[in-house]
């Protein structure tokens, strides 16, 4: 017969008290976990993916979402990814990224690859704080001053610059070019040779205007005061008497 401690370990086992032990959440389907070069790694390449998956390990380091379809990033979308280093989001359907899609990997993330995508533009903010290198070749950007002041906030992939071009969406004559050529030309944000030259151009019309409007205060005042000058009644040329020493006639001498 068995011991009382016996017969009631097969009936806990049966009605589970407790629950059971959680288990680690399984990744999507096509994605899967891996560790190169000794880092952990996310794997989710042509997954078919519309939006970024849960159950990633929050102990990645590298995460590949490329080739898939998304077309949005929202606010803090990776921000349970404490150690992330590497994020690659290209060859997706991105048109769209909130201003702080990368919330919380200010202090982490390096590198960035967003090439291949449907960006016309980028929230300047998006990148603030995050020291990074990043890939934005073959984007439909608009070419315009927000897209200025992003570059200044990143660091290009070598080799990737003149992947930069202008889109549909950018003036009808930048289409086509590469915007970084074009920034140190046209005036997008009142800089580059372009821009100081329209500026230099500006400040001496202005000067010129300046003194052509004292020319013409002074020509005024001119005028005016010689018009009053012409309206004053001539002044009387005194008469003086003299008498001759040879006559007592007096002679008027003017």
């Amino acid at each position: 017969m068995l011991p009382p401690a016996a017969r009631l370990l097969p009936l806990l086992l049966v009605i589970g008290i407790g629950g059971p032990v959680p288990s680690p959440r399984a990744p999507p389907q096509g994605c899967y976990v891996a560790e190169e070069a000794g880092e952990r790694t996310f794997r989710c390449s042509q997954a078919g993916l519309s939006a970024v998956p849960t159950g990633i390990p929050n102990d990645t380091r590298k995460l590949f979402l490329d080739a898939n379809q998304l077309a949005s990033l929202p606010a803090g979308a990776f921000q349970h990814l404490p150690i992330l280093e590497e994020l690659d989001l290209s060859h997706n359907a991105l048109a769209h990224l909130s201003g702080a899609a990368f919330q919380g990997l200010a202090g982490t993330l390096r590198h960035l690859d967003l090439s291949a995508n449907q960006l016309a533009s980028v929230p300047v903010e998006a990148f603030a704080g995050l020291q990074i290198q990043v890939n934005l070749s073959a984007n439909p950007w608009r070419c315009d001053c927000a897209l200025q002041e992003v570059l200044r906030q990143v660091r290009l992939v070598p080799g990737t610059g003149t992947g930069i071009v202008c889109g549909p969406g950018a003036r009808p004559d930048l289409v086509g070019q590469e915007f970084l050529l074009l920034a140190g030309e046209e005036e997008l944000c009142g800089t580059g040779r372009g821009g100081a030259r329209r500026s230099t151009d500006v400040a001496l019309l202005v000067t010129m205007g300046g003194w052509l409007t004292l020319v013409v205060a002074y020509l005024i005042h001119y005028v005016w005061q010689n018009r009053d000058e012409n309206r004053r009644p001539l002044k009387r040329v005194p008469v003086l008497q003299v008498r001759s020493e040879d006559s007592s006639t007096l002679s008027t001498v003017v």
